[in-house]
């Protein structure tokens, strides 16, 4: 008996004025080549993040969508959220 734990990249989606990436992850189990379990999980990256250990295609995305514009633009924003106390 075999079991293998296969790790993909389903989704990777570019969302909303601050280009949050959105990351969607498959994890198949397989037994003997056939597949016994799959789960998805999901998570989201922001510009002010550290992308360093993501896969490289999730990071080709982040770099092309997060310009000095965007970045500029959500850390303003997220101060002005620490300044009303948000």
């Amino acid at each position: 008996m075999s079991l293998n734990k296969i790790y993909t990249i389903d989704k990777i989606e570019v969302v909303g004025k601050y280009k949050a990436i959105q990351v969607k992850q498959l994890l198949v189990i397989t037994e003997n080549g056939q597949e016994i379990s799959k789960n998805a999980h999901r998570y989201v990256l922001h510009p002010d993040m550290d992308i360093s250990e993501q896969p490289q295609e999730v990071k080709d995305i982040c770099n092309t969508a997060w310009t000095q514009e965007v970045k500029d633009a959500w850390n303003t924003f997220k101060q002005e959220q620490e300044d009303l106390g948000v």
